[in-house]
């Protein structure tokens, strides 16, 4: 029987052309037996007090209610009741956004008719008897437009179809409609246990022909979409042995509900995983193979052509044959893949995993893990879960749904747009179906946001994930994980800035290149190992690639000396060492420290090497100062350090505020706010290398009293280091024009003297220019003057810049 939702939804009918008279529903029916039933029984738990509720459960029970019942003429017409009137109104015109649920609806209805059947069965065969096969055939006729679903399950009797079809008893389904009606909302997803009356979203009229194994007689229901009233009255047809027929008189613009190409895919979309067969009448190509006639000829034609000039008599040649193919209708099954969710991990192979995560997803690459699990207790659901071979070509949107987490409700699809209910975002990746028997048939966004089974099932699901991902990860040859990283390790560098429950174990699956590991990444515990004796942090330097954080003077005292710093490449790289902040376990927590930032101090100082520092920082104090003079409000100060090698200076961040990489990256977006650049730009500080030749001249030349020079070597010096630190140069005109005059120096150009001269002319023209711009109204310039060359020092007779 179809109609699964209704079958507890006893009530009272009003006859046609009698609104006073209420037909009487017989007191066997009327009564829910499935309660005391289920309480006898406890095999029929499983099913829910709604298996029973309606049902014939014994062969007494039928005959005693048709007993009671009046002989029913040859076809009553009924007024719908109130409710079912209106509920039907809200389902055409609101509650289904998508109308191709219906056959979802009647399919599943139609299994739960079968799953009754079965299970009658089993106290009473005579419920199979003529007809032993349990199945669904679904047939379409596209000239007369209709729609025709049949199953063999346990049927209806005339009471049955006035009860379950007329009337809603159960308040709940009055409160949903009450709440449907105040609120207003149509983006509900799932069916309502209201599941039958979706037929109205593609028909103008449906008929419902069933038989029920202990009624003699086979009866029609019929109803026309937007009238108050349906008929009912025995069927002359009498071709059913058990089970339900209903015919859809398809809607004009529902016509292409008839093609049996559409319902295969709705079959396979929605109900490809129902227990039981279902069938379509549909047409397939058979080949054939057939005489080709024109080549048979062509072939005989030569033969006899060769024949006649050899002088022999002429043979028949072989018949050439060709393929065609005739168009066949028959039934064919459509749902042959199994749920094996439903079985046991053990008795699944891992061949099976595969090929069903292909089938499912549309996969050509074998995942990289998978987890099997079925969680029982107050809340019971199996689940699949998978981490893709590979990553998905539109990854790089991770605002966009990705479907990758298939909702069932009794192995009966409902979406696959809840990703982000079942899933956080960052783990939009993992793939995998749930399939729950607690969660509620009128699965809405609402309901799913709201009910605690899909909060547990949501945390079920992310433990199992990460655990999935750090099996993967603990596996001895690492090439597979080193796959996944490849393919989603920003998503899992999301997921520790985002995820704050699961931030330690996420920390635990991290990559990163380091100063001692380039080619190969490394996890923070392996960093941890290898870290010195005295160290209390961990090192990091953020940077656009690995070449360029190698290249940056912030690391060239730590590697120098062996401290290990890792290399940040990604632009979510910092933001996701940050959020973490400390790594370790409980008994020792490392901070991460950013080198690029001011306050850092090498661990492994000794008491010498700091009284060195602390003497060369007060011999240095006139540069510091003086530097500081020079470049004004664009550092916040300068400091003497000890973690400078090659480098002369380096501009640092203070500790709250963006790094140089991260005001690359803030300035990158389309959308960035320039008031939040300059609220978050940090204040730079300017670090210069004690022991460096340049610094050692602006001190020189500080003692000489020569403030000009070393203020033009200051600025120089501070461009450069912005360039070296990571940042923008405010003036790239400016820089360059220094860097050209650097070049003629190198060339052996006298640029004093070329300065001077430059200034002789400039005041000699004044006068005449100002004369000319009186009398005529325009200014000319001066031309400019010819570098004058000089000889340059040659040091070798190989010396590239030597003169012919």
């Amino acid at each position: 029987m179809l109609l699964r939702g209704f079958s507890s939804r006893l009530g009272q009918v009003r006859a046609s052309g009698t609104p006073s008279v209420a037909r009487p529903t017989p007191a066997l029916f009327r009564r829910n037996p499935s309660s005391s039933l289920l309480g006898s029984f406890s095999v029929l738990a499983p099913f829910g007090e709604g298996f029973l509720a309606g049902r014939p459960q014994m062969p007494g029970l039928l005959r005693a209610a048709a007993t009671e019942a009046a002989p029913a003429p040859a076809e009553e017409t009924f007024t719908y009741q109130a409710e079912v009137d209106r509920l039907m109104d809200i389902i055409v015109n609101s509650l289904y956004s998508n109308r191709e649920v219906f056959l979802r609806e009647l399919v599943s209805n139609a299994s739960d008719a079968l799953d009754k059947a079965r299970f009658l069965s089993v106290t009473d065969p005579s419920v199979m008897a003529g007809r032993e096969e349990l199945e669904i055939r679904i047939s379409a006729d596209k000239d007369k437009g209709t729609l025709t679903i049949e199953d063999s399950g346990i049927g209806m009797s005339r009471e049955q179809l006035l009860s379950n079809l007329g009337t809603i008893a159960r308040s709940g389904t009055r409160k949903f409609m009450e709440a449907m009606a105040a609120k207003g909302d149509s983006n509900l997803i799932g069916q309502f246990g209201v599941g039958f009356y979706s037929a109205f979203l593609v028909s103008d009229r449906v008929r419902v022909q069933s038989k029920n194994p202990e009624d003699p007689k086979q009866w029609v229901w019929e109803a026309a979409a937007g009238s108050h009233q349906y008929t009912i009255r025995e069927d002359t047809a009498s071709d059913l042995v058990r089970g339900t027929r209903i015919t859809l008189f398809l809607k004009e613009d529902a016509a292409e509900m008839a093609d049996p190409v559409r319902i295969t895919r709705l079959i396979k979309q929605y109900s490809q995983f129902i227990a039981f067969p279902i069938k379509v009448y549909s047409p397939k190509k058979e080949p054939r193979k057939v005489v080709d006639t024109e080549a048979t000829n062509r072939k005989q034609e030569a033969a006899d052509k060769k024949a006649a000039e050899k002088g022999e008599p002429s043979k028949p040649v072989d018949p050439v044959m060709k393929t065609e193919y005739d168009e066949v209708w028959d039934w064919r099954l459509e749902n042959e893949n199994k749920p094996i969710w439903t079985r046991s991990p053990k008795d699944v192979s891992e061949t099976a995993y595969n090929d069903f995560f292909k089938a499912t997803f549309g996969e050509f690459l074998d995942p990289l893990a998978h987890v099997h699990f079925n969680v029982e207790g107050t809340i019971e659901f199996s689940a699949i879960l998978y981490l893709p071979g590979m990553a998905p070509f539109e990854q790089q949107n991770m605002m966009q749904r990705s479907k990758s987490i298939k909702l069932y409700v009794k192995r009966v699809f409902i979406s696959d747009e809840f990703d982000e209910d079942l899933m956080p975002r960052y783990l939009s990746f993992v793939k995998g179906v749930v399939d729950s028997s607690d969660l509620p048939l009128n699965v809405s966004r609402e309901i799913l946001q709201e009910s605690r089974i899909v909060r547990v099932i949501r945390k079920q699901l992310v433990r199992r994930s990460i655990e999935m991902m750090e099996e993967l990860a603990s596996k001895e040859n690492g090439e597979d994980y080193k796959t996944f990283w490849d393919a989603f390790g920003r998503n899992i560098k999301y997921g520790v800035v985002e995820d704050t429950e699961n931030r330690e174990k996420l920390s635990k699956l991290l990559r990163f290149s380091s100063s001692k590991s380039e080619d190969n990444l490394t996890s923070l515990d392996e960093y941890v190992s290898r870290m010195k004796p005295k160290q209390k942090s961990i090192y990091y330097m953020a940077a656009d690639s690995v070449q360029a954080a190698r290249a940056a003077p912030f690391v060239e005292a730590m590697v120098a000396k062996g401290i290990e710093v890792l290399y940040l490449t990604e632009p979510i790289d910092e933001a996701c060492v940050t959020n973490l902040a400390k790594y370790g376990d409980k008994d020792i927590q490392y901070d991460l420290v950013d080198v690029s930032k001011e306050g850092v101090t090498l661990d492994e100082e000794g008491e010498e090497e700091k009284a060195a520092a602390e003497a060369a920082a007060k011999e240095l104090q006139p540069v510091v100062d003086f530097l500081k003079k020079s470049l004004g409000e664009r550092v916040e100060k300068v400091a003497v350090s000890n973690r400078l090698l090659d480098s002369p200076c380096a501009l640092v961040t203070s500790k709250f505020g963006w790094s140089a990489n991260m005001e690359r990256i803030m300035r990158s977006q389309a959308m960035g706010d320039a008031r939040a650049m300059e609220y978050m730009r940090g204040r730079k500080i300017m670090e210069i290398n004690p022991k460096h030749d340049i610094i050692s001249g602006i001190k020189t030349l500080l003692q000489e009293k020569d403030e000009d020079r070393a203020r033009d070597l200051a600025e120089l010096l501070y461009e450069t280091s912005l360039i070296t630190s990571g940042f923008q140069v405010d003036s790239p005109k400016d820089y360059a024009s220094k860097v050209f005059t650097l070049m003629k120096i190198a060339l052996g150009y006298d640029i004093l003297s070329e300065v001077e001269e430059q200034q002789a002319q400039a005041a000699a023209a004044t006068p005449t220019v100002t004369s000319a711009a009186s009398s005529t109204g325009a200014a000319s310039a001066s031309p400019r003057p010819a570098a004058t060359p000089v000889d340059a020092e040659v040091v070798s007779e190989d010396d590239p810049w030597k003169k012919a």
